[in-house]
């Protein structure tokens, strides 16, 4: 029948694990016979957003969101054997990108080196190789502008050139996928959905900078991108691609996997380099930096799973196309992990310079039914917010800096009316000082300090002295902190004071959260001329603060009552206030 089915299911996103989607479409093919004829292949990224499963079925490449457990039998019955559109089952389009990083991702059965190869892979490995010096692979990078996509945003070509140049008797390139932002994906999809791609863009990588060694460092917490990523090494052994005399010529390179036990401070680069030397994930001092200095004390180029996927492309393409993409200083695309209270969640991938606007309501729809977009946070847990009113700021580097967030590994977490963006300053920070590795003082006890005084604030005891201490301690672990966890981490703070003072000051001078989400400055009472006396607040009240009858009606003891806001949400007559 010569058909192929991409699944992306809620179980890959992690929303939903209660319901494997993909055995149930296995199931739904092995009743019909099909088992043996069609390729059912689960991946992490589609192209199209929609809650639920998504379904592409190839040749004719029909799309479908939101998919239900009912609707499997008709789309096997009509798209996969019947070859036509499921009736009253609208198919999607793909959402207006630019796919480079994801070209591959929903497209091929990302365990088939046979299906990679098909779309021109491993064609840019063979041509550096026969037609390229490592002087001119790098210099072709550097002429495509290309940026570390892994937050700093270093040039990339410019990382190859110094540590090509660098003396060594070993030379080592590493694929950092260690991801650890909350909310964030990307990487994690990519060698999941493509994992060929990064390993000829490392394997390039490693022949401009004379490397014969290099290393994944992959979070264990990924287990299907480290299968799939072994799966693709072994079929390279296999051909030839990788170990020694690559495709018949003379570089000899070749691949390990580290495993990440999840600290989030071993995404930089220093620590990452400990753990793989076996250390503790500790961060070092600079210089040296390790294209001089690295892994085991040799000169050591680290990129992320991101930079590394475009690899191939530039060198297919050329250094110029790639720069033809984006604005002056921010070139080609970058991805990102749209989450949080979004209508559509998943992964974008467009042009740098494209405005936050068109991500959030031209892609990912806006926010949920009913609400409204409030702000947006980039670059993870040590980014910062964007209110709504300045969602015409382009994406790329030098805007989200001046703004006052970062690019970061590409987070970004939509925010609707009903987030209290002081809780949103602690809750991120609490992150961050949990994954402090602790080795200097300014991150260590500024960011404790800091966390201290931000629960003072919810708890309705803080002053205008606390929210001024929390700007000075902001800055001094801006300047003084040793990585870049502890300089970014008070990003989430500033960026909230400097946007939202309003509700830092509701909280110090009036102590009521105008969002009402601080638990402490919550009170919900029950209006007795609205309640119809149901009793639905009575059973969903977890504590029995709720006492009362239907016949005398209900009441909540506030001694008793946790603020855990059940009452409220089941309430359908809104007989009960929050303020």
């Amino acid at each position: 029948m010569g058909k192929t089915v991409f699944i992306k299911d809620t179980a890959i996103t992690g929303k939903d694990r209660t319901r494997d989607f993909y055995g149930v479409f296995l199931g739904t093919l092995r009743e019909k016979g099909l088992e043996n004829e069609v390729q059912l292949v689960r991946v992490a990224d589609i192209g199209i957003y929609g809650q639920g499963m998504t379904v592409r079925v190839l040749p004719e490449n029909f799309l479908y969101t939101n998919v239900q457990e009912n609707d499997i039998p008709a789309i096997v019955q009509d798209s996969v054997v019947g070859g036509r559109p499921v009736e009253g089952k609208a198919s999607a389009q793909p959402s207006k990108q630019l796919r480079i990083v994801l070209r591959n991702c929903g497209v091929i059965d990302p365990e088939s080196i046979e299906d990679y190869i098909a779309r021109d892979g491993y064609q840019a490995l063979a041509k550096v190789l026969t037609e390229y010096t490592p002087e001119k692979v790098a210099q072709e990078i550097k002429n495509s502008g290309l940026r570390g996509r892994g937050g700093a945003g270093f040039p990339t070509g410019l990382k190859w050139d110094i540590t090509r140049k660098a003396q060594g008797d070993q030379k080592y390139i590493i694929c950092n996928g260690d991801e650890g932002d909350p909310g964030a994906y990307m990487d994690r999809s990519v060698l999941e959905g493509d994992p060929h791609s990064v390993i000829e863009g490392m394997t390039i990588g490693a022949y401009a900078i004379g490397a014969s060694k290099g290393y994944f460092y992959i979070r264990a917490e990924y287990p299907l991108a480290i299968e799939r990523i072994e799966k693709a090494m072994r079929q390279c052994h296999e051909r030839g691609i990788l170990g020694n005399g690559i495709l018949g010529s003379s570089f000899n390179f070749d691949l390990e996997i580290r495993l990440g036990a999840g600290a989030f401070v071993c995404g930089e680069e220093t620590a990452l380099i400990a753990s793989i030397e076996g250390k503790r994930g500790y961060p070092s001092p600079r210089p040296p930096f390790p294209s001089i200095k690295g892994l085991w004390g040799r000169p050591t180029c680290i990129n992320n799973v991101e930079t590394l996927a475009n690899i191939p492309v530039i060198v297919m393409k050329g250094g110029a196309w790639f720069a033809g993409i984006g604005t002056e200083t921010s070139k080609g695309t970058k991805v990102f992990a749209v989450t949080g209270k979004v209508k559509n969640s998943g992964l974008v991938e467009v042009p740098m310079g494209t405005a936050v606007e068109d991500v959030v309501y031209g892609i990912c729809g806006g926010a949920m039914a009913g609400k409204n977009v409030k702000a947006i946070q980039t670059g993870g847990p040590s980014g910062g917010v964007i209110p709504k009113e300045f969602f015409q700021t382009k994406v790329d580097y030098e805007s989200l800096q001046k703004m006052g967030s970062i690019m970061g590994s590409g987070g970004m977490i939509v925010m609707d009316e009903d987030d209290c963006m002081v809780d949103i300053a602690k809750f991120y920070l609490g992150f961050c000082v949990d994954e402090s590795c602790g080795k200097c003082a300014p991150c260590r006890i500024g960011g404790t300090q800091m966390l201290k005084l931000l629960v003072k604030v919810t708890d309705g005891e803080g002053t205008q002295k606390d929210l001024d201490q929390l700007e000075q301690i902001s800055f001094a672990m801006q300047k003084a902190s040793l990585c870049g966890l502890g300089q970014t981490a008070p990003n989430p703070v500033l960026s909230t004071l400097h946007y939202y003072r309003a509700e830092y000051d509701a909280h110090v001078d009036k102590k009521k959260c105008p969002a009402c989400k601080c638990a402490k400055l919550v009170r919900f009472m029950i209006m007795s001329e609205k309640c119809v006396k149901c009793g639905m607040c009575f059973k969903a009240c977890p504590v029995g603060a709720i006492s009362g009858n239907r016949e005398s009606g209900y009441l909540i003891d506030q001694t008793k009552c946790i603020r855990c806001g059940q009452c409220f949400e089941v309430c359908k007559p809104r007989a009960i206030s929050r303020g």
